[in-house]
Formats: structure tokens, C-alpha cells, sequence
């Protein structure tokens, strides 16, 4: 005789978690668009403006690849990957459940970096306006914005939830033994 399967039923965020992932989409895209505009608007091309003397500047760069430059002048192809990847953030928030908040906090973030970066590409002739160059000395980190910002916070918070997510199924595993 047959076992019935047991079907997992698909659980969709709480309207907390849409309280943490749209307004922070929104907030930091608003943020990474502003600042872009700030900076290229009062700065002529290569003009600086000292932030932290010795260590940080403001400078308009404009980046036709994605890091350190890499993929240069593929703009279709990186475009391309910035609507699948932010389609695929959606698609995870939406059926992400009952994660905990920090998922949907780096969901957020990665949303706002990609949705920056992508408006830059559509319509901005293909170039990302980068401006934060962190530098000391001779050795200058690449120029970046805050979309970047918000990729690498996000990254990083979906790592740390990572770990938290696994260390709660262990625990809730432990409970049920």
C-alpha cells in the first residue's frame, strides 16, 4: 500500500517582512539614484572633492563593466543579468516564508544595489556613474556608489543568515528527535 506524500505547503512572507524589503528597496535606490546625481551634478569630469584627507575622495568615474571593470563593454549581456537577478530576488522574497528578518533585510539590499546599478545601464548609455574612491596613498580601491554598497551589505547579511537560518533548523531538528 502506497504512503500518501506529503505535500509542502508554500508559506509567503508576513506583511512585516514586506515592511522591511520595500521600503528598504525603495529607500536604498532613492539613496544610490540622489547621491549619483549629487555627485556627477556639482563635479566636472575628474574634478575631486576631499572627504577624509589621505583616505577618501569624491570622484566621477563611469564604469561600462561590472567589478574592478571586468566584462568591460558587454552592456547587453550585464544588463540582461541585473533584470534575471533582480527578478530572482523577487521571486525568493515571495516565497521566502517565515525566514528570519535579516534574510529579508539582505533581500532588500541586494534589490536596491541591483535596481541602482540597472537604471544606470538602461539609462545611462550602458555606464554605471561610480564616485566613492577610498584610496591611500598611491593604492586606490576601485571607484564604487551605493548600489554597490548595498550589494556587498546584502551579500554579506545573506551570508551571516545563512548561518543563523542552518543554526535554527539544527535547533528545531534537536526538538523534534
Amino acid at each position: 500500500m502506497n504512503e500518501p506524500v506529503s505535500k509542502k505547503k508554500i508559506v509567503f512572507p508576513d506583511y512585516k517582512a514586506h515592511l522591511i524589503f520595500w521600503p528598504l528597496a525603495v529607500a536604498g535606490l532613492a539613496l544610490d539614484l540622489w547621491s549619483k546625481w549629487a555627485a556627477f551634478d556639482r563635479l566636472e569630469e575628474w574634478e575631486t572633492f576631499p572627504v577624509i584627507d589621505g583616505f577618501m575622495q569624491i570622484i566621477t568615474a563611469l564604469n561600462d563593466g561590472a567589478v574592478w571593470g571586468s566584462l568591460s563593454g558587454k552592456y547587453y549581456f550585464l544588463a540582461s543579468v541585473s533584470i534575471i537577478a533582480m527578478v530572482v530576488i523577487i521571486v525568493i522574497f515571495f516565497f521566502s516564508g517565515r525566514q528570519p528578518r535579516i534574510f529579508h533585510i539582505a533581500l532588500g539590499f541586494l534589490a536596491a544595489g541591483i535596481a541602482g546599478n540597472l537604471y544606470d545601464r538602461i539609462f545611462n548609455d550602458g555606464l554605471v556613474r561610480d564616485f566613492i574612491d577610498v584610496y591611500y596613498k598611491d593604492f586606490h580601491w576601485p571607484t564604487f556608489n551605493v548600489a554597490d554598497i548595498c550589494l556587498c551589505v546584502g551579500a554579506g547579511l545573506l551570508i551571516i543568515s545563512t548561518f543563523i537560518i542552518e543554526m535554527l533548523d539544527r535547533k528545531h531538528a534537536q526538538q523534534h528527535k
